[in-house]
């Protein structure tokens, strides 16, 4: 009995995908629930698996574009027994030690050593007849034109007695209309040897791509910055971590101070969490975050739905459930639909100060930064503190430069003072 593998839907906007990458070879014994192939489509990454234990047959190879619904692939049920599938690996065992070629013999090596004597020959062709001996050269700027392929006579000095100083020689390089002289360019045999790879950009690339580049030309994109003193964040953290993973067995990180945070000020300036569709203007009563996720296939936003309903630990919880899913590539297109406002944390790879590009549909979007210790001034004094830069890009067609520094000083207010999210004041 042999059981199709086919090509599964992900969402009714998806028509089509790319089939990234097989796991297992043609002609492998899978088993149940085995990871076979992983496709992508211009939003999501997804695995599919084996329906059943079998001998592998692949129809499709990885790189081709596929209709959703396509056979690319068949499961063998009633296949060859276990060791057949031992075949491959002992034959590819066995050809990989080749015969080993015989030592080449003394006489043979000692013939290929007269290749280094070769390197000792001038690096240039131009004989020292070629420059005019009755020029006063120095030995520095006699080799420097040799080197360079120049006519002395061409260039202008300036020392002493209107003598060609090596400053001289190198001011008519940069002058000199064509750039470097043809005799400075590589050779010709060493540029075409330099390796280029080209790959065809993937679906997920593509669709990151016309989205940037759809929000950098269909938006009036501003950005504004701030600062916060991450001390009071840190010294909860420190305190109550350890309590708050025995109780909710999940770390407490600083995205979940700062989603708490973008929540409650979204509701204080509702225009950021909202939308232009044609001529109006849709606000959203809630508050669906999207976090951005760097991914060995390319930036996805998966979103936390209700973040206003959510504790510290439920916000904790799906982040890590997101990660988790696109690590596994079982990321789902509801996963990444219906966000309001993303929060984007360029510090975990090191950034300190960027300006992040607006997830459209949506207004605004708030970039974090590495905690890094900077002196700062509290109370006329100057005090070393732990100091993040963040950045709030936004849609001027929407939100005003009021609003928006209203925003971010609202979030920098409640993360410099935790103790007012819980209060909410």
């Amino acid at each position: 009995m042999k059981l199709d593998i086919k090509i599964p839907s992900v969402g009714e906007s998806v028509k089509e995908a790319l089939l990234a990458e097989w796991y297992k070879m043609d002609g492998a014994r899978v088993r149940k629930d085995d990871v076979l192939l992983v496709i992508e489509t211009d939003k999501v990454t997804l695995e599919v698996t084996a329906e059943a234990d079998g001998i592998l047959h692949i129809s499709v190879p990885a790189g081709q574009t596929v209709a959703i619904g396509d056979v690319v692939g068949t499961i063998d049920t009633e296949g060859a027994p276990a060791a057949k599938e031992e075949k491959p690996a002992r034959a590819d065992a066995t050809s990989k030690p080749a015969p080993e070629a015989p030592a080449p013999a003394p006489e043979a090596v000692k013939a290929e050593k007269p290749a280094p004597p070769a390197a000792k020959t001038p690096e240039k062709p131009a004989p020292a007849a070629d420059l005019p001996e009755d020029m006063a050269l120095s030995p520095a700027v006699r080799r420097l034109v040799r080197e360079k392929g120049i006519d002395p006579k061409q260039v202008k000095g300036t020392g002493p007695g209107g003598r060609i100083t090596k400053g001289d020689v190198l001011l008519h390089l940069e002058q000199a209309p064509a750039g470097v002289p043809e005799a400075c360019t590589p050779p010709t045999a060493v540029e075409a040897a330099e390796p280029v790879v080209r790959k065809a950009m993937s679906p997920i690339r593509r669709r990151i791509a016309d989205r940037l580049l759809a929000a950098k030309q269909g938006t009036a994109m501003l950005t504004t910055f701030n600062e916060i003193d991450m001390s009071a964040a840190m010294e909860m953290r420190g305190r109550y971590k350890d309590a708050f993973k025995a109780r909710h067995e999940i770390s407490l990180g600083f995205m979940s101070f700062f989603t708490a945070a973008c929540v409650a000020a979204l509701k204080e300036i509702p225009e950021i969490n909202a939308f232009i569709e044609g001529d109006e203007i849709v606000y959203h009563n809630y508050q669906h975050i999207g976090i951005a996720v760097g991914s060995p296939r390319g930036l996805v936003v998966p979103v936390i739905r209700h973040c206003e309903r959510r504790s510290f630990a439920g916000i904790e919880r799906a982040i890590v459930d997101c990660v988790t899913k696109i690590k596994e590539n079982r990321l789902e297109l509801a996963d990444l639909e219906g966000g309001t406002f993303t929060i984007s944390n360029g510090g975990v790879y090191g950034s300190l100060l960027s300006t992040p590009i607006l997830n459209s549909p949506q207004s605004a979007i708030l970039g974090m930064h590495k905690i890094e210790k900077r002196p700062v001034v509290v109370d006329d004094e100057i005090v070393i503190r732990p100091m993040m830069y963040v950045a709030l890009s936004y849609d001027h067609r929407i939100v005003d430069g009021k609003g928006a520094v209203t925003f971010l000083k609202r979030v920098k207010e409640l993360v410099e003072n935790p103790e007012r999210i819980l209060l909410e004041v």
